[in-house]
């Protein structure tokens, strides 16, 4: 194969792994909404590799099966069957791209950083991601495997 085809199909697999791809989740028990697509950012393949002092974008499109006048997010590393609470900046999800009051029958894309601290184990876990309404029931949960790197 001639270098210029070779650099050419290179570039073609690295533009082709760059495209964010729509990841594979695990509900957790999504009970007043439906999740239509989660995405992690970058995360090209998975299980995703998260690098300490980096932050990933999170990006959850659902629809809302009731009205809520708020919504908190809440993040768990979940090791052995424990969930073990992982900080975000924002937990107020009517900061993070959903406009409150929620309404039912609406779709939204909600919007967060996942920021990896150095000082975290490199470590095999579940991350558990989930949303709750103004009662405290789950408009989503999803979980994902990552593995935290150097």
């Amino acid at each position: 194969m001639a270098p210029q085809s070779l650099a050419s199909l290179l570039l073609l697999a690295l533009a082709a792994t760059a495209l964010a791809e729509p990841l594979r989740f695990v509900d957790c028990g999504s009970k007043d909404g439906s999740i239509q697509e989660v995405n992690v950012s970058p995360c090209p393949t998975q299980p995703c590799q998260l690098h300490k002092g980096t932050s990933y974008s999170i990006n959850v499109t659902f629809s809302s099966k009731i009205e809520s006048q708020s919504s908190q997010a809440k993040v768990y590393g979940e090791m052995l069957h424990v969930d073990v609470p992982f900080p975000i900046p924002e937990p107020d999800g009517c900061k993070s791209g959903i406009q409150c009051p929620i309404q039912k029958g609406r779709s939204y894309s909600y919007l967060n950083k996942l920021p990896v601290k150095s000082e975290y184990p490199s470590i095999k876990l579940v991350v558990k991601w989930e949303l709750v309404d103004d009662q405290d029931q789950m408009l989503f949960c999803w979980k994902i495997p990552v593995q935290i790197t150097s």
